[in-house]
């Protein structure tokens, strides 16, 4: 079970800690996962080396993958109106910030219609490119998307910069409103909870969350330069965390056996 929590001090900055997240349902691993080829995506749609154009169809392609696994848009859709109706309920709060939560609203009245005015056959132009179909399943074999397998995308790879990012804004533009959902639902969720300050008593904390919780991201942060790491484990019900000691790549990482103490986040 946890430990008696404490609030954290003031004085710890954000900027000497670092952080590690760790999903408890599937829906938030697929956040997740779209937040991080969406921020590499745009990383390397601003180079111009052909090699970062090459990484940015690569991602986009992986986008486009995990939104095509279910009804991603309907459940984007669900997730937006739930977090409006809370925000909605905070108005009636006393002594909220109401500017805050106008402009919370109005970005998620946004994100709505952006949601609603892609439609459901969103992929369908991405699905329906000779192009990048190749590309897709040439990137299955380890190297596959060499020049001799791929002219044509080779051919693509050395047309001037703003060619190659006109076409790659245009393929994207039809998944941006989920990305930009998921991006402000993370940030949403990230800023829901308190820190609060724990200890894994000879490196090992469990933790069982409530039924009625709607919990579904964990958040761990310890000072910047610490030599161990978080390896967390667990689902709705309840997760655990091993901290283990990291010496360096050629050695293999132990548990640690000293009392750990860390700030706990649970969204």
């Amino acid at each position: 079970m946890a430990q008696p929590a404490e609030r954290l001090p003031e004085s710890m900055s954000a900027a000497s800690m670092v952080c590690y997240e760790h999903p408890l349902s599937e829906r938030m691993r697929t956040y997740l996962r779209v937040e991080v080829l969406y921020k590499e995506l745009r990383f390397n749609l601003e180079r111009e080396s052909q090699w970062a154009s090459r990484r940015a169809v690569t991602n986009l392609l992986d986008i486009a993958a995990i939104m095509g696994r279910g009804d991603m848009r309907s459940d984007m859709l669900k997730e937006v109106e739930r977090q409006s109706n809370v925000f909605i309920q905070y108005q009636d709060t006393p002594g909220v910030d109401e500017q805050r939560i106008s402009r919370i609203l109005n970005n998620l009245r946004n994100l709505r219609k952006g949601l609603v005015g892609m439609g459901p056959q969103y992929l369908n132009a991405l699905r329906e490119s000779e192009f990048l179909n190749a590309i897709k399943h040439r990137s299955t074999i380890p190297g596959g998307t060499c020049e001799f397998d791929l002219p044509a995308f080779s051919h693509w790879l050395r047309q001037p910069y703003q060619r190659r990012r006109a076409d790659l804004c245009n393929w994207i533009k039809n998944l941006l409103p989920l990305c930009d959902s998921v991006a402000e639902l993370l940030w949403l969720f990230r800023n829901s909870g308190e820190a609060q300050q724990q200890v894994a008593v000879n490196g090992v904390f469990h933790h069982a969350l409530e039924r009625s919780a709607m919990s579904g991201l964990v958040r761990i942060t310890l000072p910047a330069g610490t030599d161990c790491f978080p390896e967390i484990s667990g689902g709705r019900h309840r997760f655990s965390i091993r901290f283990k000691n990291w010496p360096d790549s050629a050695t293999q990482s132990r548990q640690m056996i000293s009392d750990v103490t860390f700030n706990l986040m649970i969204c």
